[in-house]
């Protein structure tokens, strides 16, 4: 016996999946919104659904200097990781490139069915890996409650519903 089992790991309290470096295992488990947000100089996040006409007075400057609007999209998961339900924001093109390549593909389709891996390779510039497992049943802990994801796009929490 030890002091903390072999494989411990902190309990994850978030309401949103954040890949870790190495492996980051999800099940799909909605249908994804999709949209266009920045983050506020006071470190918070402006959702909306249409491209902003023009740049926010009130963008942060991010490390290299620059402002920055991105696209994103928004959907629910398991996250095989933190054994939760949460929802998972990606705006990483190489991510998204490569889960539509998986949609669009006949032997893969909706991604509900089969689960995905993402990979986060941590050095000079953060990397992505993207795979898909092969199709199988969706987790039986993976029980999606109420949760309106619309409402990121309101500036409201998704689970108080």
């Amino acid at each position: 016996m030890s002091f903390l089992e072999k494989d411990y790991k902190k309990p994850v309290n978030s309401n949103y999946m954040r890949f870790v470096e190495g492996k980051n295992k999800f099940r799909v488990l909605s249908d994804a919104i999709t949209g266009w947000e920045y983050w506020t100089t006071k470190n918070k996040p402006i959702r909306q659904a249409d491209p902003f006409e023009e740049m926010p007075d009130d963008i942060k400057t991010n490390k290299f200097g620059k402002q920055q609007i991105n696209h994103f999209w928004a959907f629910v998961v398991w996250n095989y990781n933190a054994k939760k339900v949460q929802i998972l924001e990606l705006t990483q093109r190489g991510i998204m490139n490569a889960i539509t390549a998986l949609i669009n593909e006949p032997d893969w389709g909706d991604p509900q069915g089969y689960d995905i891996v993402v990979t986060r390779i941590n050095g000079e510039k953060t990397e992505y890996q993207t795979m898909a497992t092969p199709h199988s049943k969706k987790p039986e802990e993976a029980k999606v409650g109420k949760i309106n994801l619309e409402a990121i796009l309101d500036g409201k929490d998704p689970f108080a519903v």
